[in-house]
């Protein structure tokens, strides 16, 4: 018990008290959004679901703070199997739970349905700055950037065949990006990349099943579903809903789409954001951006002060995947990019969700608690340059 007391007052003491607020503040207004969006379906169900999971949630953030960055850094082979056997898991145990995508994991006697990718991107953060800081000193080279993209093809790939999530697939492509542009890669690479996924689109495109061809070909074709029935059934009556709130909105619970039944897909996940124009108006949409923006900058002004290059990456990549749920969805709901299934973070409702956005934060807190590793603990490794000279 006493370690426990002792524990909670260095989280106190410690911890990034600013991030965790913030991430609060956006999780109530969230469960706020969720009772008025489950309102006609029993939304007490919903809210409590969201609650217990925000505080088991807040549990996980002081718990994973504690632990020093550096020792997940240094068992990336076991986050490796560990992520495995979760995605492994959809084989015996995978369901769609309603969004089409096996996604999701369906266990006998557990209360609530998990989704293993959401908590693979945090472990994939971990290995992916581990195995950069191993190449830290020739980071541009060769053998450095195929091991990375060994183990982002790896995850996202046996993601994809398991579970067809292209959604889910893209955030972990995002993370790579986002880490390895941070993490001082050399933009010649970037731009191999887009030249080889530009002339490999073409035979991509044959892979991709019709329903998310047509879901990227309505962003660009006009002339596709102009009566919006089909493919843009799901975007048009979220655009409705986003703008009939004018700028403060129809009220809680007083949303016409929103408290009908069936007139708005996922309007307590996927679109939860058109449920928000709807009901709030458009400050209560500018009020959500601003909010999550905090976030992001929070992750990245903790990155940013640390010397450490594990540490400022573990906080790139979380702002990173942050950044791409945020754009994703908010694009999706506005029309501008394709329907994904891509929750609004610490928004919408979803139990996994909000669990591995508290864990993913708590990384962010641990390195705001330690932003430097003991000199005394730690080897540091001299510069590319200096081992040149020598």
């Amino acid at each position: 018990m006493r370690r426990v007391l002792q524990g909670a007052k260095t989280f106190f003491r410690t911890g990034d008290m600013v991030l965790l607020i913030l991430c609060l503040v956006a999780t109530a207004f969230g469960c706020l959004i969720i009772s008025s969006a489950t309102y006609t379906m029993g939304f007490l169900r919903y809210v409590i679901i969201q609650l217990v999971a925000a505080g088991m949630g807040v549990v996980l953030y002081a718990i994973i703070s504690s632990i020093d960055v550096e020792f997940f850094s240094e068992h990336r082979y076991y986050m490796v199997l560990f992520n495995m056997f979760l995605l492994l898991l959809l084989i015996p145990f995978g369901t769609d739970n309603g969004s089409g995508n096996k996604s999701w994991l369906n266990i006998p006697l557990m209360p609530v349905d998990i989704q293993p990718a959401e908590i693979c991107k945090i472990t994939y953060i971990l290995v992916m700055a581990s195995v950069m800081a191993s190449h830290q000193n020739q980071i541009s080279s060769i053998p450095s950037v195929f091991h990375m993209v060994f183990h982002l093809g790896l995850l996202a790939g046996v993601n994809m065949v398991l579970s067809g999530d292209l959604g889910v697939s893209l955030i972990f492509v995002f993370i790579f990006i986002g880490m390895a542009f941070a993490g001082g890669v050399s933009i010649v690479w970037f731009l191999l990349a887009g030249g080889s996924i530009a002339v490999a689109s073409p035979i991509i495109w044959q892979f991709l099943d019709p329903y998310q061809q047509k879901r990227i070909l309505v962003l660009f074709d006009p002339s596709l579903d102009p009566l919006g029935v089909n493919e843009r059934y799901h975007t048009t009556l979220s655009l409705r809903s986003l703008t009939g709130g004018g700028f403060t909105g129809q009220g809680l619970y007083q949303g016409t789409r929103t408290q009908t039944e069936g007139a708005l897909f996922a309007q307590h996940t996927d679109f939860i954001f058109s449920a928000i124009g709807e009901e709030l108006g458009f400050f209560g949409c500018l009020f959500v951006i601003i909010l999550l923006s905090l976030i992001v900058a929070r992750c990245i002004w903790v990155g940013t002060h640390s010397q450490d290059y594990v540490r400022r990456l573990v906080c790139f990549g979380a702002a990173s995947a942050l950044i791409f749920q945020i754009l994703s969805n908010i694009g999706m709901c506005i029309g501008i990019t394709p329907v994904i299934g891509l929750t609004l973070p610490f928004i919408s409702y979803g139990g996994s969700s909000i669990l591995s956005l508290y864990a993913m934060m708590g990384l962010v807190s641990g390195v705001h608690a330690r932003p430097n590793p003991p000199s005394h603990e730690r080897y540091i490794r001299p510069p590319y340059n200096a081992l040149k000279i020598r």
